[in-house]
Parts: structure tokens; C-alpha cells; sequence
């Protein structure tokens, strides 16, 4: 890869996880108006939206037949649906920290499944960083404080985020040279909007005013289009953008990132507790995240 595509793959995956780290905060803001699902479905139906505009302004052609479509389909399912069901409940069952612990775990999993799968066999050096950028994580988990319970729904529900987060970067990789980040973009908010309007809909069984009761709240309208441009269109363009050219361990270590911003948003706009502590395992997120790329096998020659 050259210097300029690199930069502009490392800046793709900072930015989109950037925009995820600030999406706790839209999302806990939004949630005190409607329900999980209401949320989504607005997040994603906007998301849909917005990218069939983009497509259509640019005349962007979108060919999803004819290849692996239905890889295209576990895709979509595999994230945004899956991984959602999974976080959502997840962290509704468990405590605090054994699902911030969980969700650590992806660019692990992510990691050694891509050896096998994808004969994409990491370097000794980035599984050690790897392993730092998740210990940052579990750091930060640790010093907060243990809400929830932990029940047999919350392990279940975690590993199912896990691995559907997993499957995502292996299926986007695996099919990065069929379908371009635009069309592997737009299938993911496609499912997602069905699905979660879907499931919406259920939930307010029909009535059209209680789905759209949320946007009186002008802070719910904010984060809804916060969520479904910046870290719905954006976001999931640019991380399909940046599996496209790196490996699955370069890229999945940018997820501890969002961990990292996110500490740092709710201290500087929430006002939440900060410590050199807390300071020390953002570092350590960070030293993991750059450790990987450094000592990529493309780099090292190996």
C-alpha cells in the first residue's frame, strides 16, 4: 500500500470510530425519549434515506446481483441487526464491566478468525499490541462502577455481539474486491432500516403517531441525525473504506478507539469523572492501536 492510500485508510478508520465514541452520548440523550427500537429504526431509516439521495444526486450505480449477494445479505445482518440485538440486550443483563470486557474482545476473535479464514495470519508483535488496546479497554471498565446483573441472557447476548461483529469485518474483507464500500454500505442500512422499522412498528403496534411522537423532543431530533449521518452513513462508508485495504487486525484494533472517546466526551460534555488512571489506559488503547499498524506484516516484510 502507498503512503497516500495509507493515510487515507488510517484517517477513514480514525474518523469513523471518532464518530462512534461520540455516539454513546447521542444514543443515552435519545433514549430517555423513545425506545431501543424506535431509536434504531429512525437512525437507520434516516441512514437509508440519506444514502439513496447521495446515490441518486451523484448518480452512484449500485450492482448487487450477478456476484456473492448473498454474502452481501449475512452482511447486513451480521451488522448493524445482530451485533445491536446483541449489545443492546447484552448490556441490559450483565454489569458494566463484564460487557465493556465482552465487546473488548472483538478485535481478538476478529484477529485469529481472519488467520484461518482469511490466510490472514498476524504478526507475534500485533496480537501484543492487540492485547494492550483490550487491556486499556478492560481498564476502563474496571475503574467504572458495576451496575447490572449478570445472567445466562446477558453472556448469550454479549457473545452474539461478538461474533456478528466478527463476522461483519470478515465478510466485508472477504468481499471487498466484489462489491465497493458504497455498495456494501448501502445493503447494511437497507436491512437495518427494514428490520428495525420492523421491529418498531410492532412495538408501538401501528400507531403512526407514537412512532413519531419522539421528534417533538428537539435533543432526540439532534441525536437521531447525528446517529444516522455521522455514525450510521459516514461511519460504516468509511470503516468498509478501511477493510477494503487493511487487514482485519489493523482495522478491528481501531475499535478499542471508540472505548477511548468516549471516556473522554463524557468528561468533557457529561462532566463524568476523570482520573491519571483513566488517562493511562486511553494511552495504552492508543500505543495498542499504533503497535498494530507499525508492525503489520506489510511493513515488516515478513
Amino acid at each position: 500500500m502507498d503512503k497516500k492510500l495509507a493515510t487515507k485508510t488510517l484517517a477513514a478508520a480514525i474518523v469513523s470510530h471518532t464518530f462512534w465514541g461520540f455516539s454513546f452520548i447521542a444514543s443515552r440523550t435519545a433514549l430517555d425519549t423513545a425506545d431501543v427500537f424506535v431509536l434504531l429504526s429512525h437512525r437507520f431509516l434516516l441512514a437509508f434515506l440519506v444514502m439513496s439521495a447521495v446515490m441518486l444526486i451523484r448518480s452512484i450505480k449500485v450492482r448487487l446481483f450477478g456476484k456473492r449477494f448473498y454474502l452481501l445479505i449475512l452482511l447486513g445482518l451480521a451488522e448493524p441487526v445482530l451485533y445491536f440485538f446483541g449489545e443492546q440486550y447484552g448490556i441490559l443483563h450483565s454489569s458494566t464491566i463484564f460487557s465493556g470486557v465482552m465487546i473488548a474482545m472483538i478485535p481478538i476473535v476478529s484477529t485469529l478468525a481472519a488467520a484461518p479464514l482469511l490466510k490472514e495470519k498476524p504478526t507475534a508483535l500485533q496480537l501484543v499490541f492487540s492485547a494492550l488496546s483490550v487491556c486499556g479497554v478492560i481498564g476502563i471498565g474496571l475503574m467504572s462502577r458495576s451496575s447490572g446483573r449478570l445472567d445466562i441472557i446477558g453472556v448469550l447476548a454479549l457473545l452474539l455481539a461478538v461474533v456478528s461483529a466478527a463476522a461483519y469485518t470478515l465478510l466485508g474483507r472477504g468481499i471487498s474486491k466484489e462489491y465497493t464500500p458504497f455498495e456494501r454500505t448501502y445493503m447494511m442500512l437497507t436491512i437495518g432500516a427494514f428490520v428495525f422499522t420492523l421491529l418498531a412498528a410492532i412495538g408501538v403496534k401501528g400507531d403512526v403517531r407514537a412512532y413519531l411522537q419522539p421528534f417533538k423532543t428537539l435533543s432526540y431530533t439532534l441525536s437521531v441525525i447525528f446517529l444516522g449521518c455521522c455514525c450510521s452513513v459516514i461511519s460504516y462508508f468509511l470503516v468498509s473504506y478501511a477493510i477494503t485495504h487493511l487487514s482485519v487486525a489493523q482495522a478491528t484494533v481501531f475499535a478499542n478507539l471508540t472505548t477511548a472517546v468516549s471516556v473522554f466526551a463524557g468528561a468533557v460534555l457529561l462532566g463524568e469523572p476523570f482520573s491519571w488512571t483513566g488517562l493511562l489506559f486511553c494511552l495504552m488503547i492508543l500505543l495498542g492501536i499504533y503497535g498494530v499498524q507499525r508492525f503489520s506484516r506489510e511493513r515488516t516484510g515478513k
